[in-house]
């Protein structure tokens, strides 16, 4: 979950060569690429971020956890693990709009978490033996699970640090500055520029997003 098994020094070794990339891995050296504890977490993270700033995204998924999450015991109080399946399967998306979600949201998640209390959240675990295109089309088959949404899940769910979600509004425009292009990018056009960066997609997705918390503060 904390990415301490990555060896990323063949990462740091490959950014040597390019001073854009070089300067962004040395300004958050030892950052290790984190992965959600298990594939339906990433995937409800991955729905409540959908059109959203990271920021509000959150906002929701501490509210869903605090609502109907495991509570865990702690020396001043109690803390709110993440819901299981088992936990959102009964409900409706009337009470994830109570918590600020949308009713597609809240209706996609219903659906996920009724799917895999059926039939155990193992079944997601043959994606490990995917391809990325047989996983995202997998993946896709679950509602509210579009192309962005696959992709952050392989990258985040299932560690795989060579996909760059390209459909990533603010991750696109930060390749489009860091980069220094004339004009926006479109989702062929991250992969076009990305190609001479590959297997280093993702790893470049999670330094934007560092970048992005620093700027906001939240980062020493």
């Amino acid at each position: 979950m904390l990415g301490l098994e990555t060896d990323l020094s063949a990462f740091y070794r490959f950014a040597r060569q390019d001073d854009r990339l070089n300067a962004l891995a040395r300004r958050f050296r030892g950052m290790r690429p984190t992965r959600f504890p298990t594939i339906f977490e990433a995937l409800v993270n991955a729905v409540a971020c959908q059109q959203l700033s990271l920021e509000v995204g959150i906002h929701l998924l501490n509210r869903l956890a605090a609502a109907f999450g495991p509570s865990v015991p702690s020396g001043d109080g109690s803390w709110a693990a993440f819901p299981r399946p088992g936990d959102l399967a009964s409900l409706t998306p009337e009470a994830f709009r109570r918590l600020g979600f949308s009713n597609s949201k809240g209706r996609a998640v219903v659906e996920l978490a009724r799917r895999l209390a059926d039939q155990g959240q193992g079944s997601l675990w043959r994606l490990e033996a995917m391809s990325d295109g047989q996983a995202i089309k997998y993946l896709q088959t679950f509602r509210g699970i579009g192309r962005w949404s696959a992709e952050y899940v392989l990258l985040r769910g299932l560690g795989r640090w060579h996909v760059f979600p390209g459909d990533d509004v603010g991750a696109r425009n930060k390749l489009q500055a860091w980069l220094g292009l004339p004009a926006p990018l479109d989702y062929q056009g991250v992969g076009r520029v990305l190609a001479g960066f590959h297997p280093f997609g993702g790893l470049i997705y999670f330094h934007f997003l560092l970048s992005h918390l620093a700027e906001e503060g939240y980062l020493q």
